[in-house]
């Protein structure tokens, strides 16, 4: 008999929690241990700075009937960072997605989990306001069809109306509770990025301050000299980051992310300020770092637009705002983001060839770039060889092309002569 037969209570079947290790999914965790159900704890290791061995030993205290550790560093820069690379995905011009496109990866993890367990429910700790409650259901229920979302459950948000009731329903039920004072917002990190929002930064207008980043330095604070990378792509794809001064080379795609990602953070690279809108309706702050993904923003665009033709190109950009829209929305397993990703992975047939470039003080400056596929033609634009190119032409094309303009000036005119 499991507890909660013995203590004469029906189990309510078994669920995979995505736990923390923090105040809240301990208390949720406990919580559903109350209410009738197995709990099974799942920790994804995304490249976040965490104590794994002390999450389970605190999972495993509380009664988590399993607890599993999975490191999905691989398949999170393989199988979710690169498409995004790919499309140059970008929310709303600024948002590079770090913590949007990481919630299909560990969602995906834990239906697996659900499945090969044979466990009724998934859940998790996301809150009733922010994005990521959609995000994880959306993946779940693409997948995987029971959920509970405690936060949405009132039961649980009535009985736990903040952070002192979680602090105080841990200590009566000896949950560990933190002994350092709790920054003064909250923060979500992986190997792509870290992001800060809420508490002091609710206010749009309060700057960062400036002990609250972590994987960047202050550019003021970065080196004097710049470190020459040179990124080789196949296929919109990093296969290799060559450092051009030291030799250093990396070639496995987890490696080639974390070294960008050391690189871009020792010059303070890839810091934003924003104001966004989330899905739900309502806009909120949010400040973000993200070195490596920075970086490979800016080669990638070089090298695309190098060897892609132009309408193509503009066909692409447009997929690539959908693509971030969807992902930031939580669509990553619907048909319509599948739809886009082979669209997009199509148009980076040859998108092939190395950048150099140059990371220093905050910003990532290129240098030069080639590739076998290359759609530059140096003697057809070069303005001393006429090569195979008409000057006379270029008459014609114009003329054609002022027909519009002077037909709107001529009703302009009349419509004026009217006056």
């Amino acid at each position: 008999l499991n507890g909660n037969e013995k203590c004469g209570q029906m189990s309510k079947g078994s669920v995979v929690l995505a736990y923390s290790g923090g105040l809240d999914t301990s208390c949720i965790l406990l919580w559903l241990k109350e209410q009738g159900y197995e709990v099974i704890a799942y920790l994804a290791n995304i490249g976040q700075d965490e104590d794994f061995d002390a999450a389970r030993k605190k999972a495993e205290t509380l009664g988590a009937k399993k607890v599993f550790i999975e490191d999905l560093r691989s398949e999170f820069v393989q199988e979710f960072i690169w498409p995004a690379v790919q499309a140059n995905a970008v929310y709303e011009d600024r948002y590079l997605l770090g913590t949007s496109i990481a919630r299909p990866c560990i969602a995906r993890r834990q239906v697996q989990i659900a499945q090969r367990e044979g466990a009724q429910y998934v859940s998790h700790g996301a809150t009733g306001k922010g994005n990521d409650q959609v995000r994880f259901e959306l993946t779940c229920y693409a997948l995987y069809p029971q959920i509970l979302a405690p936060w949405r459950i009132p039961e649980f948000y009535n009985r736990f109306r903040g952070r002192t009731d979680l602090m105080e329903y841990a200590e009566k039920h000896g949950i560990p509770v933190p002994v350092t004072p709790k920054a003064p917002w909250s923060m979500d990190a992986n190997l792509m990025h870290i992001s800060y929002e809420s508490g002091v930064l609710e206010n749009p207008k309060n700057h960062a301050p400036p002990d609250l980043y972590q994987m960047t330095k202050n550019p003021e604070d970065s080196p004097n000299e710049p470190d020459l990378l040179e990124i080789h792509f196949t296929r919109g794809v990093p296969v290799k980051v060559t450092h051009v001064k030291e030799g250093t080379c990396k070639e496995t795609p987890l490696e080639i992310f974390c070294y960008l990602n050391e690189i871009g953070g020792k010059h303070g690279v890839g810091r934003i300020d924003i104001v966004e809108n989330r899905f739900i309706g309502m806009k909120s702050r949010g400040i973000y770092e993200t070195p490596g993904g920075t970086i490979l923003l800016h080669a990638h665009l070089d090298i695309e637009t190098f060897t892609m033709d132009r309408e193509v190109r503009k066909i692409k950009q447009s997929l690539g705002i959908k693509f971030s829209e969807l992902i930031y929305n939580g669509f990553w397993y619907s048909p319509e983001c599948e739809f886009v990703r082979h669209c997009i992975d199509k148009s980076q047939e040859n998108v092939e060839g190395r950048v150099q470039l140059s990371v220093f003080k905050g910003q990532v400056y290129i240098l030069g770039r080639e590739s076998p596929k290359s759609l530059y033609n140096e003697e057809l634009v070069s303005m001393d060889v006429q090569g195979d190119y008409d000057p006379c032409d270029a008459s014609g094309f114009i003329r054609i092309n002022a027909v519009r303009l002077r037909e709107h000036n001529r009703l302009q005119g009349a419509a004026q002569k009217k006056l």
